[in-house]
């Protein structure tokens, strides 16, 4: 049974950062990168809120980056999914897909979390051009031009709020004659002249040509089929945190979002530390993921040294 100091779960921005400052404190971190290499910011394309990148950075390009970083400074960072834990002692056991199995002194969980979707395949084949989970990622290619939020709680009522400062025309494509947000925001968005409630609808179908999103095909609780025209088609009905494997040992919200202690990345069990979306329901960006695996990997060297 292979032996390390510090065991990484997730190759995302939180992951990778993790990694690099581990690496620096030469304690040799082993990563796994999981199912999807680069997390969820590889299903955008050009990211420009970034800092140190002034005419944006391409998101792959941005990931490639931060593992290569990583790399170099020593980290060993391996293809492949963990399918078992047993944080019930330490060292903690873990299983890899392959059937390896690792002990591990610490472990840092940086597995993300993965925004919902409706199911469509047109919605799919338009990912990353005009479909997007995160207006704040992805709202600033949209200026001046009309898009459509799909949801109808507080998320979907802040991304359409923020839309509608940049954008000509935001529609909420809402599936009930309400909406579940909270008061304040329903007020907010019902304020907004630019902003258009379609009650009661359903999204049938993404509309596009091989440029990307052209508009969508809804379906009213009468049965009335109708076309909207638009540039860009943004998800907001939720995103689930990938601890389910943890969730034996771990302490989550009702949500899935692993504790945290305080301010910092410990969980519930001594010697594990949770950094980036799978701990952070809020702010769901790539910098803010990030600064958490530097936190992760600060409190894990601390917890490593006894201090």
């Amino acid at each position: 049974m292979e032996k390390v100091k510090i065991l990484i779960i997730g190759g995302g921005p939180a992951g990778f950062t993790s990694a690099i400052y581990a690496s620096r404190a030469s304690l040799s971190p082993v990563l796994y990168e999981g199912m999807e290499p680069g997390g969820q910011l590889t299903t955008t394309t050009v990211v420009e809120n970034y800092p140190g990148f002034t005419e944006g950075v391409d998101a792959n390009q941005l990931m490639n980056s931060m593992r290569a970083q990583a790399e170099r400074l020593g980290a060993d960072i391996r293809r492949g999914s963990v399918s078992k834990v047993d944080f019930s002692s330490r060292p903690f056991r873990i299983v890899i897909d392959n059937g390896d199995k690792i002990e591990a002194e610490a472990v840092i969980i940086a597995t993300g979390a993965a925004a919902k979707y409706l199911g469509l395949p047109s919605e799919r084949k338009y990912r990353g051009m005009g479909v997007s989970a995160c207006a704040t990622c992805d709202g600033f290619f949209y200026r001046k031009k009309d898009v459509a939020v799909v949801g109808g709680g507080d998320t979907a009522c802040e991304e359409a709020a923020y839309l509608a400062g940049l954008c000509r025309k935001v529609y909420m494509i809402v599936r009930r004659d309400v909406l579940r947000a909270s008061k304040a925001m329903q007020q907010k968005v019902l304020s907004l002249p630019n902003v258009e409630i379609l009650w009661n609808c359903n999204t049938q179908e993404v509309l596009g040509d091989e440029y990307g999103v052209t508009g969508a095909r809804l379906v009213r609780k009468d049965g009335t089929v109708f076309d909207i025209d638009i540039d860009g088609f943004f998800l907001a009905i939720g995103h689930h945190p990938n601890s389910d494997l943890f969730k034996e040992w771990i302490a989550t919200d009702v949500q899935g979002y692993i504790i945290t202690e305080g301010k910092s990345t410990k969980t519930n069990v001594e010697g594990v530390f949770a950094a980036g979306d799978v701990q952070d329901p809020s702010y769901r960006q790539a910098i803010n993921a990030a600064a958490a695996g530097c936190r992760a990997a600060l409190d894990a060297e601390k917890y490593l040294l006894g201090l």
